[in-house]
């Protein structure tokens, strides 16, 4: 075949409102080549064209995503053609299909005020229904099924990262800072509580300031407590972060809170950063409660007694 090496496709199908596009937009952001709708007769002519100039591996594996709403679509006349296909000595073909409830599949469709494609003049339940009797044939007969019925967007994501991340693919680690007063952040794998350090918005010239300011991380950095704290989380993530990546684990998310989410674990998630760093990582971060309003009732939640203000 001419797309340098191509052989590793898989077939992404299943229930409108199932999680699809979510599917495909992961294995893209893994590596894979992903294409949405693409009637699988054509599929044949796809795998003979020559790889895009500004790819970098022409080697990539390939998606490609068919439902209810691609052009002729007959599941029968799909399950010959794929058969078809399979019988290709030069590639490796699977297919995934994606489940769902149909409760939920028609609360997804109220939440985000869509008609289900079969259903336009009719309720989603009804559309919901027809496509799974359309569907079936093609579910029983996939190599793979994923029930997303209680799965979150990033819960497909997760799903998705762990079986199919490339065996070459290095593992992303994500930092978050945030706060416990407003949530903890729902996709953390490590969650760290930093609460015990002593809280910069009890300083009156600190509290409009925020982690990455430096008088707030001298602050947070002169506590006793600070340096034997530090040094023993980094040891367990300088232990653990090598066990995942041998597990094949393609995303790791490591979370500092303190109680408002400004100060304490900013300035902690950004030392880890340049920790991380170091130790040849390429860690993303992300602030989620950094230009949130300082609040004198949050952050006295986070305190058995409340400081008096430093002025």
């Amino acid at each position: 075949m001419n797309r340098g090496g191509t052989n590793k496709i898989m077939l992404v199908t299943g229930l409108s409102g199932a999680g699809k596009s979510t599917v495909l937009n992961t294995l893209e952001d893994l590596g894979w080549e992903a294409v949405d709708n693409f009637p699988i007769r054509l599929a044949k002519s796809l795998l003979d064209l020559p790889p895009a100039e500004a790819q970098i591996d022409a080697g990539m594996p390939l998606a490609i995503g068919f439902d209810s709403r691609t052009r002729g679509f007959e599941p029968a006349k799909l399950i010959a053609e794929i058969k078809q296909l399979q019988q290709r000595t030069d590639i490796e073909i699977m297919t995934l299909f994606l489940d769902c409830a149909g409760a939920e599949i028609e609360r997804r469709y109220a939440e985000t005020r869509r008609r289900h494609p079969l259903a336009q003049d009719r309720p989603a339940i009804d559309g919901i229904a027809q496509e799974r009797a359309l569907m079936e044939p093609l579910r029983d007969w996939s190599d793979l099924v994923i029930d997303t019925s209680r799965m979150s967007a990033s819960d497909l994501q997760a799903e998705t990262r762990n079986r199919f991340r490339l065996p070459d693919g290095k593992m992303t680690v994500s930092l978050v800072s945030f706060g416990f007063s407003r949530g903890v952040p729902p996709n953390a794998d490590l969650i760290f509580d930093l609460r015990f350090l002593k809280n910069p918005h009890w300083d009156s010239e600190l509290r409009p300031m925020t982690g990455l300011d430096q008088a707030v991380g001298d602050y947070v950095a002169s506590d006793p407590a600070f340096v034997g704290a530090f040094d023993r989380i980094a040891d367990l993530l300088r232990y653990l972060l090598p066990l995942y990546d041998a597990q094949g684990k393609a995303y790791v998310t490591i979370a500092f809170g303190c109680t408002g989410g400004r100060h304490r674990s900013v300035f902690v998630t950004e030392k880890f950063a340049r920790l991380l760093r170091e130790d040849g990582y390429a860690p993303s971060v992300k602030h989620r409660n950094l230009h949130s309003r300082p609040v004198d009732a949050l952050e006295w939640q986070g305190n058995q007694a409340r400081p008096m203000y430093n002025d």
